[in-house]
């Protein structure tokens, strides 16, 4: 069970950079660095030294090319969601997936839409669980 751990471990920046990956492939530490610009005022090498920590946890994996090294995502945005959704559940909720559900329903402003998936689920996990 060490990849949830490694997981739901992930820093703002770090879950940010990956979503940046997931959304471009493969990145340049300077293309990072230049997405994150109008969101977050960070130097250069704060990022290119994110990206190395996340390189050795796993997270990111890199190839050279010419003197840059271009980053792509070492770790499934499934896996991640599932990690941070379980550590969620578990810390906040005692491991109560119902207790999650429930407070979500009852703080947040929820579409009718959003409502008939999670109909659709129930249905789904109740023909499972049979």
């Amino acid at each position: 069970m060490n990849k949830p751990n490694r997981l739901h471990n992930l820093g703002d920046l770090q879950l940010r950079i990956l979503q940046l990956l997931w959304q471009h492939g493969e990145m340049s530490a300077s293309r990072v660095h230049a997405a994150l610009q109008p969101e977050r005022a960070l130097a250069p090498t704060t990022v290119a030294t994110m990206l190395a920590k996340m390189d050795a946890r796993g997270l990111v994996g890199h190839r050279e090319e010419g003197r840059a090294f271009i980053y792509r995502a070492a770790v499934d945005e499934d896996e991640v969601a599932r990690g941070l959704g379980d550590h969620f559940v578990q810390r906040l909720f005692d491991g109560s997936v119902a207790g999650a559900v429930m407070h979500l329903l009852r703080t947040r402003e929820v579409s009718r839409g959003e409502l008939d998936d999670l109909e659709k689920l129930i249905k789904d996990a109740r023909r499972k669980a049979k």
